[in-house]
């Protein structure tokens, strides 16, 4: 099972805001998902980022491969160098 840390879109119609999960690459991007283990705000400012670190190392050294946004996100975050 090939496992991903990508964005699951929330909000309204034009208010979005993201939650950080890890999902199976197969299933569809606001679909089921293994676990939440953070948020994303795009539309405040400076933009609104929390993610857990503990869980998001222990997922990546798990396997889990993130996308480029996550990434960045990581970045950001401090999680990733």
């Amino acid at each position: 099972m090939a496992v991903k840390i990508r964005l699951k879109r929330m909000g309204a119609h034009k208010k979005p805001f993201y939650r950080v999960v890890v999902a199976d690459s197969r299933s569809p991007r606001d679909g089921r998902f293994i676990e939440e283990i953070g948020y994303y705000n795009p539309l405040t400012d400076p933009a609104d980022i929390k993610i857990d670190p503990e869980k998001a190392k222990k997922w990546l050294s798990t396997g889990a491969a993130p996308t480029d946004t996550v990434r960045a996100l990581f970045k950001k975050s401090g999680i990733i160098e």
